[in-house]
């Protein structure tokens, strides 16, 4: 099964927070299973952290280092997910999160995440 990791998802599997639920964690640690990582998520959380919005407890250029190395693959943004985007209905108004809903979209990948605004679009999601 094809994997895309809301921002905070990502952030509490790397910290081994025990907020990640046990299936979160059971389909992200399955070794079948592709995950990918949005790059729209880094820069919510470059932005966040510099903003002093996020306190994150290992440097930010180590967060690329830890997603390869658990496995995840960085998802860029293309023009089809931007495209998807400029008609993505406005049930959810973070634009982190809607780049994130675009490209779970465009590429038929399921959301892991605790996000309940993802729910009014159609995108399949597990928590």
């Amino acid at each position: 099964m094809d994997y895309l990791l809301d921002t905070h998802t990502f952030l509490w599997f790397i910290n081994g927070s025990e907020e990640l639920s046990d299936k979160a964690k059971s389909a992200i640690e399955n070794i079948k299973n592709t995950k990918f990582i949005s790059i729209a998520s880094f820069w919510e959380i470059a932005i966040k952290s510099s903003l002093g919005k996020l306190k994150l407890d290992i440097p930010f250029q180590e967060l690329k280092f830890l997603a390869i190395n658990n496995g995840f693959e960085i998802l860029p943004l293309t023009f089809e997910h931007t495209n998807r985007l400029v008609n993505l209905d406005f049930h959810h108004k973070d634009p982190f999160d809607r780049l994130i809903i675009a490209q779970a979209i465009t590429d038929k990948l399921t959301i892991i995440g605790k996000d309940r605004n993802f729910a009014p679009y159609s995108v399949k999601i597990i928590w």
